[in-house]
């Protein structure tokens, strides 16, 4: 015979943000924000376990904790922008429909009246009706009860592993387009935005609409695990020297890949009476157990159980757990089957499929009718190894503002917004925004590099690159930003002179200038006396004069003059020495970057020369890395437009990135600008960025170990399993806690082989650490890729098409043809 929902529903009515159930039961619900999988230690691991221990002893007797986590298959849907780039739209493209598991956590507190009876798989809410108790009228009752409720909040919440929000009643209540959390769970419904009546049936096990569900319980004492623990070792992740730490009950969670809810029960007793209980239940077993060894062997573990109370005064529990798990399609029944068995095989347990109890089992996980959950499918246990079931994790969350890196879940590959700059600063995790990035050639640097560069630059701000390999060439035709090099036939052109349009000469300018001057004037161990100062600044001075007075274009050639003939005359006016200002030297040894001279193209640049206003800009000095004159000289040029931008571009972010030039810096006495900007670039709304791929370099070079490696609170490294032997030095330099050396060294352990990505390992301060995918779609590869012949590839299409974005485009296709 069919009933209306609305008849049996045991749910009486919602007050006051409050579940009252027509048996006197009243529930209190959070939803619960727990730590990111993957995320904690073995110690984090004991630390929540002890945690959850602490908050279930503060509930009162009769008070059942029902913790229910629900995890869904979603397909991934963009967020949609109209002012997208073509990369960002490439992205949405590639990562549309990507199924990924989705979780809400939802934790129940209700507390039974002490003369309310308890239910059994024969005596149900489901088939019977029910007065509400005079205990459940009483006020104090009550307010003991929430009470108890907001302690238990407050000790979960100050061990910082989980928040918990109060739904009120709009939560629970279901409105016009919105599902409430009791009619959620009553019709299964995964879309909290829509409302769909599917008929319930328990004819064969549980069918919702068209939902074939599936129950599967750990309800036997004797068939749970020998042993149970917070935590439990990952062997996908774990190598020979580190062990991958996850939750106990990880498997039945976000490990398991299957649309299902992880019911967790966990009812508090009177100890008193439990114990009592326990020693009746002991006296006949000891008088049985002559006629079996059944009954010995329970006599044994009963003591056991009682001795352990009392020694370790433990808190006896009733606790039990179900998987209730779902498909659409008949024809994956099984699979599912196979997947739930698998999950419950590797937690060494008996997967147990509910058909006779299943009814009255689910009915009780109806929100606020936890109270009516048959007790006959429970088990006696401590709130110890009860805690140790609990699901203590939950998915990739994406950083709460607009900024950041596109990265994947490394499950699934899921899109996540992982903010590594301004969030973690403002919560005082990091100092500063500086990074320093450790990844061996073809362990995916330059990707996750140019992939991190892209994301800055499209929320709008300046960057600067040096680099020594070409890394970068692609993405900055794909903004249109300057590409400095070098080679015979466009040889490398600066202007340091040009003031750009709305700026004077300042301090700043006229300092980076006269080192620039000095550095072609003097050798490193020449002496720079103070009137050799004076004058230079007084030259500049005059020629900024001058050059505004009679419409002169400022560059060195301009300056030149202006000093053989202009100030020559001025220093003949004022009588200086040639011991005070040796002016024939000066311009001898300047000659050479004059008009004519061997370098005469360098200093006197006409074109791409507002380098304050360009956002995206690239010096590639592969060519010029060992020359005793060029290299010097740009360097200087390099570190003097970022310090412009750095303390002209206000409230703009400003970064500096320094692939593997950075060696060849510090070799050519540069030490200072590195260590200068690493120290002082917070200040300026900036970060500085270097880059490197052998662990030599980090350890050999005081510059890196002083002046980067102190001052990056980002540290982000790469594929590290060629250095596990030795990677101890790496761990003690960078201070990576063995939290983050079992990180470091699962990267690429377990990759999924049906999808080509790396995998890159981020520390915010040694406080936040996690391993991401990137995973690019093909548009953002061919724009990255450091492959000489796709590089070669991408240059020819984009000539007989007139464009990277075109010739990219094309590209992309002709690979997404190919594999199909």
């Amino acid at each position: 015979m069919q009933k209306l929902l609305s008849e049996i529903l045991p749910i009486l009515d919602i007050e006051h943000d409050l579940i009252l159930s027509k048996a006197g039961d009243v529930t209190i619900a959070f939803q619960v924000q727990l730590p990111e999988i993957f995320t904690l230690s073995e110690a984090q691991y004991d630390a929540f376990h002890q945690t959850w221990v602490k908050a279930i002893k503060v509930l009162q007797p009769r008070t059942v904790l029902q913790k229910q986590d629900w995890f869904v298959i979603k397909p991934f849907r963009a967020e949609s922008a109209a002012s997208k780039s073509f990369l960002s739209t490439a992205s949405d493209a590639f990562f549309k429909g990507r199924p990924y598991l989705d979780h809400q956590c939802f934790l129940m507190l209700t507390r039974m009246p002490d003369e309310r009876r308890l239910s059994s798989s024969l005596l149900s809410n489901l088939i019977r009706p029910s007065i509400a108790p005079s205990q459940t009228l009483e006020q104090q009752s009550l307010d003991d009860f929430l009470d108890s409720a907001g302690q238990f909040k407050r000790i979960l919440e100050d061990s910082g592993f989980a928040r918990l929000d109060q739904l009120d009643n709009q939560a629970l209540f279901s409105q016009a387009k919105k599902a409430g959390l009791i009619e959620k769970y009553g019709f299964l419904l995964t879309d909290d935005q829509q409302r769909i009546l599917r008929d319930v049936s328990f004819q064969n096990g549980i069918q919702i609409g068209d939902r074939n569900c599936s129950l599967y319980t750990l309800a036997d004492a004797s068939d749970l695990p020998s042993q149970c623990s917070a935590s439990a070792t990952y062997e996908r992740y774990s190598t020979e020297r580190t062990k991958f730490s996850i939750g106990f009950a990880s498997l039945l969670g976000e490990l398991l890949h299957c649309n299902h809810i992880y019911n967790q029960y966990i009812f508090t007793t009177d100890t008193e009476k439990t114990l009592k209980r326990l020693e009746s239940k002991r006296l006949r077993l000891q008088s049985l157990s002559l006629y079996a060894r059944e009954n010995n062997l329970a006599l044994e573990a009963t003591n056991e159980f009682l001795n352990e109370a009392i020694r370790e005064q433990r808190l006896p529990v009733k606790a039990h757990f179900n998987v209730l798990a779902w498909t659409e399609e008949h024809s994956g029944v099984k699979e599912l089957k196979s997947r739930v068995s698998s999950a419950l095989a590797q937690l060494d347990t008996s997967a147990k499929i509910e058909s006779v109890g299943a009814p009255q089992i689910f009915w009780a996980g109806i929100p606020g009718n936890a109270g009516d959950f048959p007790m006959n499918d429970t088990f006696d246990t401590f709130a110890e190894q009860a805690a140790c079931f609990l699901n203590l994790e939950a998915p990739y969350r994406s950083s709460e503002g607009d900024f950041g890196i596109r990265l994947g879940d490394r499950l699934t590959g899921k899109p996540v917004l992982v903010d590594i700059s301004d969030e973690p600063f403002e919560r005082g995790i990091i100092q500063n925004r500086n990074k320093f990035i450790l990844g061996p050639s073809g362990s995916g640097k330059s990707f996750f590099t140019n992939h991190m560069v892209r994301s800055y630059y499209e929320s709008g701000a300046h960057i600067v690159l040096v680099d020594v390999g070409h890394s970068y060439k692609g993405l900055c035709d794909m903004v249109s930003g300057y590409y400095f090099t070098y080679d015979t036939d466009n040889p490398i052109r600066f202007n340091p002179f040009y003031i750009e349009e709305g700026y004077a000469l300042d301090i700043e300018k006229k300092e980076s200038i006269k080192t620039l001057l000095v550095a072609l004037w003097k050798k490193d161990d020449e002496t720079f006396t103070r009137s050799e100062y004076v004058a230079l600044s007084n030259a500049l001075t005059l020629f900024y004069e001058l050059a505004g007075q009679r419409g002169t274009f400022p560059c060195f050639d301009s300056f030149y003059e202006f000093l053989l003939t202009d100030f020559t005359a001025v220093l003949k006016e004022d009588q200086v020495k040639e011991r005070d200002f040796d002016m024939g030297n000066f311009l001898y040894v300047l000659k050479p970057y004059y008009r004519g001279g061997e370098f005469d193209y360098l200093l006197n640049a006409r074109q791409n020369i507002d380098l304050l206003a360009e956002r995206f800009i690239v010096f590639e000095l592969d060519h010029i890395k060992e020359h005793p004159v060029l290299f010097p000289i740009v360097t200087i040029i390099i570190m003097e437009v970022f310090i412009s931008k750095m303390r002209k571009l206000t409230g703009i972010r400003k970064v500096i990135l320094v692939e593997e030039a950075w060696k060849a810096i510090a070799r050519e006495g540069m030490a200072e600008y590195i260590q200068y900007i690493f120290k002082t670039v917070r200040k300026f709304f900036g970060e500085a960025i270097v880059v490197t791929q052998e662990v030599e370099d980090i350890i050999s070079s005081p510059i890196v170990k002083q002046a980067i490696i102190n001052n990056s609170d980002c540290k982000i490294l790469l594929d590290q399993s060629k250095y596990q032997n030795k990677f101890d030095q790496i761990q003690e330099l960078l201070g990576l806690t063995d939290k983050e050396k079992s990180l470091v060294l699962s990267v690429n352990k377990a990759n999924d082989p049906l999808r080509k990505y790396k995998e890159v390992f981020i520390s915010l301060g040694g406080v936040l650490s996690k391993v991401y995918r990137t995973e690019v779609s093909p548009e953002e590869y061919l724009t990255y890729t450091t492959e000489q012949r796709e590089k070669m590839k991408v240059a020819e299409y984009a000539g007989r098409l007139g464009s990277i974005q075109q010739a990219v485009g094309l590209l992309a296709e002709e690979m997404r043809q190919a594999k199909r």
